[in-house]
């Protein structure tokens, strides 16, 4: 494993290539990119979806309201953002959030894993489906799976820990209730031996439950 000091060094060179990247348009339209925050030896890895129009201004991940409602649960058990480490599958804000493209993410996720190689969490938690669906590789919506531990691809020391994106819990209070369960497990989860409690699921189309049209939070996204 690799010393504090060496992570940070290569995060920092790491960094240096986002900040210099164009493997895609969205590097034409960005303000800033976003790369990722906090501990680089953290045992907690947020990944969310893509950078909304305050993230993109400050070139910091989940500082609109979703993101206070992150550091409301990270409180509640017990952790600040300078213990995890917070991050997204894109390092550019999309105009106007729209959807990410599939060139865009083709791109783009390469940082991302390797962000993970760096940091080797024992968790990543995946806010919302986009997240989930992309590193765990399946079709499985997050009212199915949330809360659920699942192998990590590639990654045989991480489990994923899928939760509903903190902006989805803004409108619905049901998804703020299950978001502080899953959240109140975590810390159980990482004193135990969970790699041995992660069981594949099977993939299944049923459909996910959605914050109605119209209530989408424009300062995240990814909520599902």
């Amino acid at each position: 494993m690799d010393s504090v000091e060496d992570k940070e060094s290569r995060l920092e060179n790491l960094l240096k290539l986002v900040r210099s990247c164009h493997e895609c348009e969205l590097g034409k339209t960005r303000a800033n990119p976003v790369f990722g925050f906090g501990s680089s030896s953290a045992k907690i890895m947020f990944v969310g979806e893509a950078p909304g129009y305050h993230e993109d201004q400050q070139g910091i991940p989940f500082v609109g309201r979703a993101g206070k409602l992150l550091d409301q649960l990270l409180e509640r058990i017990g952790l600040d953002r300078s213990q995890v480490y917070i991050a997204n599958v894109l390092k550019c804000r999309p105009p106007d959030n729209r959807d990410p493209l599939v060139d865009e993410i083709s791109r783009c996720r390469t940082y991302l894993e390797r962000q993970i190689s760096i940091i080797e969490p024992e968790a990543i938690c995946t806010l919302g489906n986009f997240a989930t669906k992309l590193l765990t590789g399946k079709p499985d919506g997050i009212s199915r799976v949330h809360g659920r531990p699942q192998p990590c691809p590639g990654f045989e020391k991480t489990f994923i820990y899928p939760v509903y994106h903190p902006a989805a819990a803004l409108y619905t209070p049901s998804n703020l209730r299950a978001l502080e369960h899953d959240f109140d497990h975590l810390p159980e989860l990482l004193s135990s031996n969970t790699q041995s409690q992660v069981e594949p699921l099977t993939s299944t189309s049923d459909p996910v439950v959605e914050t109605p049209e119209g209530q989408a939070d424009p300062e995240q996204m990814g909520l599902f």
